[in-house]
């Protein structure tokens, strides 16, 4: 990865204030562990439906935050769905085969992903407008400290940080 160029998954320390649709790649016990806490939970016999049909596998990246897959699996679906997957930075993360998912799970439902591609900028979700000011500040602290730490020269290397809502103005921070 280039100089400065960062892909990070952050545990944010007080949720994302929304929730997050995660689904999985998996079946067998996996696939039974997973029911209660994944939104939808994709058996080996299911994947064709998604993998042979790259308008479908579209639909199933745009409506899902974030995937998760038993290990064994990841070739088959880095070569069938990685070109929809990929580039938006949604390749499942593997659990081992057997292993509760429900973990990894209720990890991710707190997670902010950070991602530099050709600009030098990022957008992370840090939370929503009905959580509190210190919950927000809490995340944001998590994100910039995760950043500035990721970064050659760490926080010489950022020029500002601005908050703003979905539709609102942004607010310079630093």
């Amino acid at each position: 990865m280039p100089k400065n160029r960062i892909q990070e998954d952050i545990i944010l320390p007080k949720g994302r204030g929304k929730s997050i649709k995660i689904c999985l790649f998996g079946g067998g016990e996996m696939a039974i562990k997973a029911r209660q806490s994944a939104d939808l939970v994709i058996s080996p016999d299911e994947f064709n439906k998604y993998m042979d049909d790259k308008k479908n596998a579209k639909s199933l990246a745009r409506q899902y935050d974030y995937f998760i897959a038993e290990a064994p699996l990841m070739a088959t679906i880095g070569r069938k769905m990685g070109v929809v997957l990929g580039p938006r930075g949604k390749m499942p993360k593997p659990v081992q085969p057997g292993a509760d998912p429900s973990n990894v799970i209720s990890t991710l439902k707190k997670t902010t992903s950070v991602r530099t591609r050709e600009r030098k900028t990022f957008q992370a979700h840090v939370g929503t407008k009905s959580m509190s000011p210190e919950d927000l500040a809490d995340n944001i602290d998590a994100v910039l400290n995760r950043v500035i730490g990721k970064l050659e020269k760490g926080k010489i290397n950022l020029d500002s940080a601005y908050v703003k809502t979905t539709m609102g103005p942004a607010v310079r921070i630093m």
